[in-house]
């Protein structure tokens, strides 16, 4: 089928069948280097039980290790079925009230998620960027791209809270901050059957500001985009380009719309069924706290990592990897 002429007519939907094909491809090869890799290590662990061998015992603890290392990306691959996992993702952070203070734990968590990033080799872009008013910033949104880049970042979907002696109290006492991080998958043309009727869309340009982008600057490029039926907005400052700024923007509106239809429906099954969940700030996913003592914890699966600051330098995996494995041995 790739190889028909008429296969890249459509470049969009032939990218989304080829990436599909490749990552199946890519779980096929995992199992097949773990088997040659498990064959060798018991082939080695044959041959140590009748001579003690130096260089054979580094070989087989390398090879255990990778044995591991691969033993977690299969678990990965196998967690991350779901429909939007291996799509990329449009994140945004939003301080809770405190003023300073959740402004710059804001601040702290986008720092963390781009070490992340960078560590997984993943690309990722600011869309819209508001610095605060004395410190850290108001919002950011950044969409990320990267193998299961949504489906690694869903878990960090809720309200993150921060305990901290505050650099900004000169009297130096604790203070406590709440920031929410809602993640989404980033919705390509041919992913779901989203229409956006243009009648219902009020459009806006204004000047791009702040330190966001790497273009920001002093025309009236940036775009804020209102869906009017369902009062969800949308802006994008990161382009030069008024064009681009408004296709950005309407590519994570169509995301924005999809989520508000899954919620819909989710909250349709949910009063069928009686189900009632409180939103609020009190229902943080994880705490970091930093004094009296250093403790970074997962409320959903009681992960706990004593060094507070490699967890803010974008060690994170643990923390994803127990809420994924928890949630697939609840199913």
């Amino acid at each position: 089928m790739t190889h028909s002429p008429k296969f890249w007519d459509n470049y969009e939907k032939a990218q989304n069948l080829s990436r599909k094909i490749n990552d199946l491809k890519g779980i096929v090869n995992n199992f097949k280097h773990l088997e040659e890799k498990a064959e060798n290590a018991a082939l080695a662990l044959e041959i140590l039980e009748s001579e003690d061998d130096a260089k054979l015992k580094e070989e087989l603890e390398e090879n255990l290790a990778g044995i591991k290392k691969l033993l977690d990306l299969v678990e990965e691959q196998a967690i991350l079925g779901e429909k939007y996992d291996s799509h990329p993702a449009v994140a945004a952070i939003h301080p809770g009230a405190g003023g300073t203070e959740s402004a710059d734990w804001a601040k702290m968590l986008f720092r963390m998620y781009t070490r992340w990033m960078d560590k997984k080799n993943f690309k990722y872009k600011v869309v819209d960027y508001q610095v605060g008013e004395e410190a850290g910033i108001k919002n950011v949104t950044f969409t990320v791209r990267g193998k299961n880049a949504y489906g690694l970042l869903k878990v960090e979907k809720g309200i993150h809270r921060l305990v901290r002696i505050s650099p900004f109290d000169a009297s130096r006492r604790r203070h406590t901050s709440f920031a929410l991080v809602d993640v989404i998958p980033l919705i390509e043309k041919d992913d779901a059957d989203i229409k956006i009727n243009k009648d219902d869309l009020r459009i806006e340009t204004f000047r791009a500001s702040g330190a966001g982008g790497q273009h920001v600057n002093v025309t009236d490029s940036a775009v804020r985009i209102t869906h009017v039926p369902t009062n969800i907005v949308v802006q994008c400052q990161d382009e030069r380009s008024q064009i681009l700024n408004r296709q950005t923007a309407l590519q994570i509106l169509k995301s924005r719309l999809f989520e508000h239809e899954q919620k819909k429906k989710k909250e349709e099954i949910e009063k069928v069924r009686g189900e009632k969940k409180e939103i609020g700030w009190g229902n943080q996913i994880r705490s970091y706290v930093l004094q009296p003592y250093q403790m970074v914890k997962d409320h959903r699966t009681g992960v706990e990592v004593g060094d507070a600051e490699s967890v803010l330098n974008g060690d994170i995996d643990v923390f994803i990897r127990g809420y994924l494995t928890k949630r697939i041995y609840e199913k």
